[in-house]
Formats: C-alpha cells, structure tokens, sequence
C-alpha cells in the first residue's frame, strides 16, 4: 500500500476519553483527557498529560491525587463537554448532571456514573512541553457490580465504553479476539461415539 510521510503529529488512536475528576468533594472539577494509559504493571501505574494553564492542572498538582472514570456511550456528550468548558466558569459535575462518589483512598471524589474508577496518588510530574505528565500509582478500582460474571471475572465488554480517534467518538464494538489467541492452542474434539445397530 501506498503511504504518505507527513510531519511528527499526535495520531495515535484509538484513545480513552476519560473523565478525571480531582478536587474535594465540596470543590471538585472534571477535566477530559484522551492523552492516559498504563505504564507499568506492579505497582499499578498509570499517568495523564495535562496542560498547565487548564483549571485542573494546580488542583491536581497540589493536592496530587485525581480519579480516572472510564466513560461509556452514554456519558460522551459529558466527556466532550467537560473538555470544552472550562471549571473556572462551570461545576462541570452539575452541569452535566454527574453525581459525586466518595471513593475509598483519596478526598476527590469519583464520577458515580462511570462504571469503572481509578484512584490515583501523583508519583512524579514531568514537564514535557505543551503538556505535563502526571505519573501516578493507582491506589484502588472500583468496579461497577453489573460489569462482574458469576465467578467474579470482569467482563468490561458490558460497559459500552467510548473510544477517541482523531476527534471524533466511538463506541467499541464487537470482539474479534482475546490476549494470547493468536497462539493459543486449539482443543482438540472429543472423538464421537459410534452409534449401534
């Protein structure tokens, strides 16, 4: 195939629209971030980019710690909203008419909509340009019950979650496979019973 070399740009996707909330619970704040993941496994460690003239960014660095809420579908258009606007004119929280959850490590609250929450404590800040890079240690997750199977496994396939790419939304889809399938072996069919005459 045919490609064209275009010049450094930030065309990774898809990303997570997520949610971050930080604050207290009497003066909280929601910012949108899509520039978030995992980097490191044990101790669980995550991070956000965050611009420093955005409202959040002396809420978070101050009090280090914020909360990551995964948005589904349904709370995109709160997603976009609270990246548009900012929380020095909004309570982003009323506004989109979002509920505030006391979550159990942290005083920021979480997005009690959202059916997944990280908690997490700032480790590092890194200043890398436009943006400044929070690194933090994740502290907690809740989970929404609903997203649990009966053996307790979570299935986040049930959230709906949304997706980023190049600005517009999505929400994921279907499933084409899971970690390992590729080299996963295949079971081997129970041999058939012959039947009698």
């Amino acid at each position: 195939m045919a490609k064209s070399t275009w010049k450094p740009s930030t065309l990774l996707g898809p990303l997570p629209p997520v949610l971050v909330s930080c604050g207290s619970m009497e003066r909280s704040n929601l910012i949108t971030i899509a520039w978030t993941g995992i980097v490191n496994t044990i101790p669980p460690m995550t991070y956000i980019s965050v611009r420093p003239e955005r409202y959040s960014y002396p809420i978070i660095k101050e009090s280090g710690e914020f909360v990551i809420n995964l948005t589904t579908a349904a709370l995109c258009r709160a997603a976009d909203f609270c990246g548009a606007r900012t929380g020095a004119k909004w309570d982003k929280f009323e506004a989109c008419g979002l509920t505030k959850e006391k979550v159990s490590q942290l005083s920021c609250p979480a997005v009690a909509e959202s059916p997944l929450n990280l908690e997490c404590r700032v480790q590092d800040i890194l200043p890398l340009g436009s943006h400044h890079l929070f690194l933090a240690e994740i502290a907690a997750v809740n989970v929404e019950d609903s997203l649990l199977d009966e053996n307790g496994k979570l299935c986040l396939d049930r959230a709906g979650l949304a997706a980023f790419a190049h600005g517009e939304y999505f929400e994921l889809g279907k499933r084409i496979g899971s970690f390992g399938f590729s080299v996963r072996k295949k079971k081997k069919k129970a041999p058939s019973k012959a039947k009698g005459g």
